[in-house]
């Protein structure tokens, strides 16, 4: 852990800023705010991460996450006042903030929104975004908490809005702190009551990974995507994701009936987007090439697992499903889908079409190599040239025994 030295925030006395530095791939702050006369008015440590997707000069998306920023500041964080209330403002790396707003009631205080802006003129970042320039997402809460109580919630949260993610985990906050004291009764989030949660442990001790149990058969779902009243995007599979993460493996079937699809048709690219309440983004994005045939170029995916970790990987540089354009590409047999080492997605009965869809249809499909039929004839012919070939030896065999015979009569 790091500790910052106290420093002066206007209006607000002095603030001690911990940053824990470790292998999560977030924010592990800890916030002590006081007044003038040095009694704590706020506490608040929490982890959290941003995954954000946006659009390329080359017209495909891409997806980054957000997590260490180097040098933060506390800018703007104020106890709070008659005119104010409450504020954790956070700022990192060049043109990203966040800020946390609450207000007070009768008996009760309240976590009241939450806004966090970023950077996509940060050429480290965004080094190819489309749209250059400071984006601000801005979320309403409304979380209220009894006075003098300490909020708590380890189970994740997730906010999304605009095409960001952003996570939340291990929340502890008070605002409004009575007597400079910092509450030891806790008021728990909802998905804590409802769950036991245990706090997140991360250790450098390696364990071996562990192998998954094999799941049965992934049900196929029919997803589509609309460009105003017309199907642009067709696709039909079922879906089976292996993870692994921190040495565990695990098999995923997504439930079709429970899952939604979104996404976006243009002239060399295409977006289908799967979500449910535990997949926040499952991007397949497909682009056109030498402008006869279409391919999966990207896979992006952002989900919380059962442990409560997320678990995110991007890829834009794949080579899938290859098919030209107006047709549909169709494989009924398994196929794998290798996004990383981590993460690989497992197809059966798949049928897409991302252009050219023609009255909610699909076109003729171009078949992949593991459904032809020519894969049949292979063994087949393979059988008939054994035949022949033990046929012919054994007529070049008798032919042979008969001039035998034949000399020795001669003789």
């Amino acid at each position: 852990m790091v500790c910052f030295r106290l420093f002066p925030v206007p209006g607000s006395g002095l603030v001690l800023v911990c940053l824990v530095l470790g292998a999560v791939q977030s924010y592990a702050l800890e916030l002590n705010l006081t007044d003038s006369e040095k009694a704590t008015c706020l506490y608040a440590k929490w982890q959290m991460n941003f995954t954000v997707r946006y659009e390329t000069t080359n017209k495909t998306y891409k997806t980054v996450t957000i997590s260490d920023r180097g040098t933060v500041t506390y800018n703007g964080s104020i106890c709070g006042d008659d005119q104010n209330g409450p504020k954790i403002a956070v700022q990192f790396g060049p043109g990203f903030s966040w800020i946390a707003n609450f207000t007070k009631a009768a008996s009760t205080y309240s976590i009241d929104s939450i806004s966090f802006s970023y950077n996509t003129g940060d050429n480290t970042t965004f080094p190819d975004a489309e749209d250059k320039g400071i984006l601000t997402v801005d979320e309403l809460l409304a979380i209220k908490i009894p006075l003098n109580d300490l909020f708590r919630c380890n189970s994740l949260s997730t906010l999304e809005k605009n095409d960001v993610v952003q996570h939340y985990w291990d929340v502890l906050v008070q605002a409004f702190v009575q007597n400079g004291t910092v509450s030891t009764n806790e008021f728990l989030c909802d998905k804590d009551k409802t769950s036991t949660v245990a706090p997140t442990v991360h250790t450098t001790v390696p364990s071996p990974t562990t192998t998954p149990t094999p799941k049965e058969k992934p049900e196929a779902g029919t997803y589509s995507v609309n460009n105003g009243n017309d199907t642009c995007l067709l696709a039909t599979m079922g879906l089976q994701l292996n993870i692994t993460q921190d040495k565990v493996a695990s098999v995923i079937n997504i439930n079709p009936n429970t899952t939604h699809s979104t996404g976006s048709c243009r002239s060399h690219t295409a977006l289908l987007r799967l979500n449910s309440s535990t997949i926040k983004y499952l991007d397949f994005v497909f682009a056109v090439k030498n402008e006869n045939r279409f391919y999966l170029k990207e896979v992006n995916i952002s989900m919380y697992l059962v442990n409560g970790s997320v678990f995110s990987i991007a890829n834009n540089n794949l080579s899938y499903w290859d098919a030209p354009l107006g047709s549909s590409y169709m494989c009924n047999k398994e196929q794998t889908v290798s996004v990383s080492g981590a993460f690989q997605i497992n197809t059966f009965d798949l049928r897409v079409q991302p252009f050219n869809v023609t009255q909610g249809k699909y076109s003729t499909a171009e078949e992949c190599s593991a459904d032809s039929d020519l894969n049949f004839l292979i063994p087949v012919a393979v059988g008939v040239a054994l035949g022949f070939l033990i046929i012919v030896v054994f007529i070049s065999y008798m032919i042979g025994r008969r001039k035998s015979r034949t000399g020795y009569q001669s003789v």
